[in-house]
């Protein structure tokens, strides 16, 4: 991956749409993650969109050093028009290769830049879905970022710790051949049969 990058732009074009399909009164809906709402899950892509524009350029500060899992985010009255300049910002900070080298630090940790980067599209990818799957949207990533984020999910030597609970929780076991959209969420730790209530 060292020599590779990703092109962010069609993802975040994507949860761009998709956020911007969100009805006012779709942002209390549950989601597939237990203690968010919709509008916690549109509020912590906007905060990750910034961090991980951020971690790209090497700028560390607050966005970078906080842990996500210390807050409860939330949307601000202006969250509509900042999201997609968020999102349309993120993929052009990764568009520059010198992000994808070196050191650089996302969430309060230090990590590769290439690992950040996959992190961050795998990020886009699941609350993505997350969002789409709460409030009734068609969701189709693109295969690149699809694969990218089940690289990224796809346990390696330890799989032990996987296992455990991975980057956001246990995983759900999914069909043989099931279509890899549905592979990535179960490696997220998340049901992909989940439905929101009607």
């Amino acid at each position: 991956m060292t020599d590779t990058t990703l092109d962010f732009g069609p993802q975040a074009r994507l949860v761009a749409l998709v956020a911007g399909r969100v009805t006012d009164e779709q942002l209390a809906a549950p989601t597939p993650c237990p203690a968010f709402a919709v509008r916690n899950v549109l509020g912590h892509v906007l905060g990750l969109a910034e961090a991980f524009r951020q971690a790209a350029g090497k700028e560390f500060g607050p966005a970078t050093d906080t842990d996500p899992g210390s807050v409860t985010p939330d949307i601000t009255p202006g969250w509509r028009a900042e999201l997609p300049k968020a999102l349309d910002a993120l993929a052009e900070a990764w568009r520059d290769p010198a992000a994808w080298q070196g050191m650089t630090r996302a969430g309060g940790l230090d990590l590769p830049g290439e690992v950040a980067g996959l992190v961050a599209m795998d990020e886009l990818v699941v609350h993505g879905w997350d969002l789409a799957r709460s409030t009734g949207q068609e969701y189709a990533p693109d295969e690149a970022s699809l694969e990218a984020a089940h690289a990224l999910l796809t346990p390696s030597g330890d799989e032990g710790d996987q296992a455990e609970g991975g980057l956001f929780g246990p995983p759900v076991a999914v069909p043989d051949g099931a279509p890899l959209l549905d592979r990535v969420i179960g490696l997220s730790g998340r049901d992909p049969r989940w439905r929101a209530a009607r």
